[in-house]
């Protein structure tokens, strides 16, 4: 059992941790990691425990949790972003243009149905592509409700 590990390590120390605790996990040893740094977690846990307030919230593989916790966004870039999103908008899809870009984000469909739709109606596109949330985007969405203490965020940059 390892409790923050990975803290005040430089680069070449946190990979190195990594590979030890990989390698003793593929020997079938039990390797537990309490961290609060979830990128690091994101990279190196192939399960994950959650527990809060000494109760068991979730014991699952990290993808797995991250799929659960965070809907992926569909990444469209066209040329045509405005027709793009009425099209995707019009067919029931949860669309938006990410400000200033020629990105198009999708909520709730697949590249599949938005690559056809676009290809049907003559929209270009020069990506397509899933975006999936960081760990901690879905730690923080799980857990929103029960936190005690929040931080200010907005209007800092």
């Amino acid at each position: 059992m390892l409790d923050e590990p990975f803290n005040g390590l430089d680069p070449e120390g946190v990979r190195w941790m990594r590979t030890m605790t990989r390698t003793w996990a593929r020997e079938g040893r039990a390797v537990l990691v309490s961290s609060h740094l979830m990128a690091e977690m994101a990279v190196t846990a192939d399960h994950l425990v959650l527990i809060a307030r000494g109760r068991l919230v979730e014991d699952m593989a990290t993808d797995e949790f991250v799929a659960r916790h965070c809907a992926p966004t569909v990444v469209a870039r066209t040329p045509a972003p405005a027709q793009l999103v009425a099209l995707l908008t019009a067919r029931g899809l949860t669309a938006r243009q990410e400000p200033g870009t020629p990105v198009v984000l999708v909520s709730n469909a697949d590249t599949s149905t938005v690559g056809r739709l676009a290809a049907t109606h003559h929209i270009g596109l020069d990506e397509l592509s899933t975006r999936t949330a960081p760990l901690e985007e879905a730690f923080l969405r799980l857990t929103a409700e029960g936190t005690q203490f929040r931080g200010r965020t907005e209007g800092l940059s």
